[in-house]
């Protein structure tokens, strides 16, 4: 059963994330080694899991249902990214809205809500257009009844006048699996798989790329470079004539200039299933025949892959935008008023799952951009912009590509 929605876990660092993905899916997304030793998600991770459903109603993650002792029919395959909630990786995160379909947002009962980060990752979820979010109370488990019921007014005060303000809010205990199976039936219920056009051209947003060759492995031996990643749109098969954009840095005559990557599909893969064509809703793997030394390190995250004949636009050294800015910086303990951007200020810019730095060379008749690094995007397109505010890049609004 091939995944057919792409679920984000947001949130605040260490109100349990990660964990709760392990007793989804029994596997921990963060697998990079930094990552392991910090306790921390540093990169996005990917995990994917099938709901059953018993005869007797009752929703859960096993091929059996435990509490009936009946077999659950498979009825729907669901994909997960595991988002940073630390605030110096908020730029990764807001990559990760860009391949969200809808997002579970985890607060811990044993904090005071919100906290920074969890002000933030709402605040990107209304700004990348994720309008669908169940909340998770986590950790009721190290709380007296009474924090408990404090927890949930917070909650409430906090997603009043929000996209969350009528989310539901699930207690659980992500560590002891409690109320996991009111989760699933919440999933089910209120994440419905988005409509999509198989009609529209290819375009996989690449979040990962790797070489899966083993030191010492022969050159007759050698695969192709693999990307990872989910399709906002269209379908991808095996043999597919693909581009990657916005492709090489080469400098000729003295110039530099970005050449697109063309390559062919080999293979395509969801976790351990090999598939024959990957469609919109889940994340993927695609085998290619790229050098593989071209995907290693995730050299290739943040690029877009399209059909030969269907590129978008690549904005190589300046973008235009229309720019909405909030009210309010959000990140920071203090409440700080958003003011005017101004001409020689540095934005993040966050495009699809690409993130770069610009510099702001007009702000009339339209915002213009000076780009350090090429994105390619769809014009109409929202992406997400931060500003340095004491010493950290801040979430301050959302910008129109035109």
């Amino acid at each position: 059963m091939i995944p057919e929605i792409n679920i984000g876990m947001v949130g605040h660092i260490d109100h349990g994330k990660t964990s709760l993905l392990k007793s989804l899916t029994g596997k921990w997304a963060s697998t990079h080694s930094e990552e392991k030793k910090r306790g921390i998600t540093i990169r996005l991770g990917y995990s994917s899991m099938t709901i059953h459903k018993c005869p007797k109603g009752e929703y859960t993650k096993h091929p059996k249902c435990v509490s009936h002792n009946l077999k659950a029919k498979p009825v729907r395959s669901i994909s997960f990214v595991d988002a940073p909630g630390h605030e110096t990786l908020m730029a990764t995160m807001l990559s990760g809205a860009s391949v969200m379909d809808a997002a579970i947002l985890l607060i811990a009962a044993n904090e005071k809500c919100p906290q920074p980060q969890t002000r933030e990752h709402l605040a990107a979820l209304s700004i990348m257009g994720i309008k669908k979010i169940i909340i998770i109370q986590n950790k009721v488990d190290l709380v007296k009844d009474d924090r408990a019921k404090q927890s949930y007014k917070e909650i409430k005060k906090f997603v009043k006048g929000s996209i969350a303000e009528d989310a539901p809010i699930i207690p659980m205990s992500a560590l002891h699996e409690a109320n996991l199976d009111i989760l699933l039936e919440a999933i089910q219920e209120f994440f419905k798989t988005p409509k999509r056009d198989p009609k529209k051209a290819a375009l996989m947003l690449i979040s990962r790329s790797f070489d899966v060759n083993k030191p010492g492995t022969k050159p007759k031996d050698l695969q192709g470079g693999v990307l990872g990643g989910i399709l906002k749109q269209g379908r991808l098969e095996q043999g597919s004539k693909v581009t990657v954009l916005p492709g090489l840095k080469v400098e000729e005559k003295g110039q530099v200039k970005w050449k697109p990557i063309k390559t062919e599909i080999e293979d395509l893969f969801y976790g351990s299933q090999k598939v024959k064509k990957a469609v919109p809703g889940g994340n993927f793997g695609a085998s290619t025949k790229l050098d593989p030394s071209l995907t290693q390190g995730d050299q290739l995250a943040g690029s877009v892959l399209c059909m030969n004949d269907q590129l978008i636009p690549v904005f190589t050294d300046e973008l235009k935008i229309k720019p909405e800015l909030m009210k309010r910086v959000v990140g920071t303990a203090e409440e700080l008023t958003t003011s005017k951007l101004e001409v020689n200020e540095p934005l993040m810019i966050n495009a699809y799952t690409a993130k770069t730095v610009g510099v702001i060379t007009k702000t009339k008749p339209e915002l213009t951009v000076r780009l350090k690094l090429p994105i390619a995007i769809e014009k109409g397109e929202k992406i997400a912009l931060s500003r340095f505010i004491n010493n950290k890049w801040r979430l301050v609004g959302s910008a129109t590509v035109l």
